[in-house]
């Protein structure tokens, strides 16, 4: 017989959502295209590199985020779900080829949506547990992922 988890949803969910003045494909393309995710993705002085991006539904991914101090944080995952200008859909759960990561964090959706003429920005990160959840919002989620797409915001608006 199956359960079905006692915990909430909500207990492991951590949303940033936007109303931003730049079309969706520019964003879009900010997400997909190693170069661009390069300049905004974390919030300085820490930077990414990209050693793969196969952005496609079941294709894999290699990010590292170095750190003002030399910390060095390796992000392997594979996307879930692409939409081209829609939708992106990705986990640390599984490293290339669909192995099994060690310890699972997160999956992470964001959403690119017309209103307005503006594109609403949604970005849902849901965790494996309520202390991952937690853990995630004391490393500075809100205000992390809040730098990193103002950063975002102002690379798209120069495309």
């Amino acid at each position: 017989m199956f359960e079905t988890n006692p915990t909430p949803l909500a207990d492991r969910t951590l949303t940033l959502d936007r109303l931003i003045d730049v079309p969706r494909a520019k964003l879009y393309r900010c997400w997909t295209e190693k170069a661009l995710l390069e300049q905004w993705f974390c919030p300085k002085p820490w930077r990414v590199s990209v050693q793969k991006m196969d952005v496609r539904s079941g294709g894999d991914s290699e990010l590292t985020m170095h750190g003002p101090n030399g910390e060095t944080m390796p992000h392997p995952g594979v996307y879930l779900e692409v939409v081209p200008n829609e939708k992106i859909v990705f986990t640390d759960a599984f490293t290339r080829a669909w192995e099994p990561s060690a310890k699972p964090f997160f999956v992470c959706s964001v959403t690119f949506k017309d209103e307005g003429g503006k594109t609403r920005y949604h970005a849902t990160a849901v965790h494996w547990t309520v202390e991952d959840c937690k853990a995630h919002e004391e490393m500075g989620f809100h205000e992390g992922w809040s730098i990193a797409t103002d950063q975002l915001t102002a690379l798209a608006k120069t495309l």
